[in-house]
């Protein structure tokens, strides 16, 4: 029973030393890389362990890279893996480029993908060109009528500029742009309508990516649509405007012209109160004339005639209203 035990015990020990002798010690990795004529030490295996490098990352990238005769060192592979980048991606893209006849050396491939960008995808781009459709643009000719359009813009990745480089939403800006200059410029919108393939060559022209991670092979309008009418719309909303100008204006001159008049009616107002004021004073004036000695009773007497007189001739002068015949006693 006690040998049974110590036997237990010796096969454990065993295997954990095992265990921990492979996990330092990787030996079916260097197997393989010795297989696939990667010459490669133990010793070496067993710094990257302390390097804190999986040498799986390492040296299988490594042993792919031999097989495609790209002649990478390994000293190359791990250095961007400390460096945070994906080795593995790194490798792909560098034997795609190389069946592609594309020339791209670990250096710029490297940089590439410590710059964030998918430099696998790059490649596959620089291959098989991609497609970028931008969302409907509106823009306005000339004579005011709206056009919608929507592009196909084609293009390729450009590997020497993939670093530093805008991305697509700059592609499709200037696309944009290119298209409201193109439809901007023209007469009348049937211009662009008969000719959509104007603002393709106008666009062009502009060499619109420039500074950018990609080469424009063409530019396909593939919707032209007719929208609005900006023009009219404008002019209506301005008739309106100058509609409520000429209101306001108008209203402005109607409430000075009642100001005015109630000014006017005020002013008459006062003149009244200065005529009754001045003819409060003629029978103080009158008597003091009386009593001064300047006039006499009989003189007083006179004027009075004069004006009994003067108002029997303005009566019989006036129609009397109670006296002018009226049509029922005519009949």
């Amino acid at each position: 029973m006690d040998s049974q035990i110590v036997t237990l015990l010796i096969i454990a020990v065993v295997v954990v030393f095992l265990i921990i002798f492979l996990s330092f010690f990787p030996i079916m990795l260097w197997i393989s890389a010795f297989a696939s004529g990667v010459r490669i030490s133990i010793i070496t295996l067993v710094a990257m362990r302390l390097r804190r490098v999986v040498p799986s990352r390492i040296v299988n990238p490594l042993i792919k890279a031999t097989k495609a005769g790209l002649g990478l060192t390994i000293n190359q592979l791990e250095s961007h893996f400390l460096a945070g980048g994906n080795v593995d991606r790194v490798v792909n893209a560098l034997i795609a480029a190389e069946r592609a006849n594309i020339h791209l050396v670990f250096e710029r491939a490297a940089a590439i993908d410590l710059a964030g960008r998918d430099v696998l995808q790059a490649v596959q781009m620089s291959v098989n060109p991609r497609v970028i459709e931008t969302p409907i643009v509106a823009a306005v000719a000339k004579d005011g009528i709206e056009v919608k359009v929507k592009a196909r813009v084609t293009v390729r990745a450009n590997i020497e500029r993939l670093v530093g480089g805008a991305g697509e939403e700059t592609i499709i800006a200037r696309v944009g742009e290119g298209i409201v200059t193109t439809v901007g410029s023209s007469n009348s919108h049937k211009d662009v309508l008969e000719n959509p393939d104007m603002i393709s060559r106008t666009v062009l022209g502009k060499g619109l990516d420039a500074g950018t991670a990609f080469e424009i092979l063409s530019i396909d309008i593939a919707d032209v649509d007719v929208g609005k009418n900006i023009g009219a719309h404008l002019q209506t909303e301005q008739a309106e405007a100058d509609k409520r100008i000429a209101q306001a204006k108008a209203e402005e001159r109607r409430a000075m012209a009642v100001a005015q008049e109630q000014e006017m009616k005020a002013k008459v107002v006062e003149m009244r109160a200065r005529v009754v004021e001045s003819e409060s004073q003629v029978p103080l004036a009158m008597a003091d004339a009386l009593k001064s000695g300047k006039i006499g009773v009989m003189d007083y007497m006179n004027l009075k005639n004069i004006e009994a007189d003067t108002q029997m001739r303005s009566s019989i002068g006036k129609p009397d209203a109670s006296n002018a015949p009226n049509d029922d006693n005519k009949a």
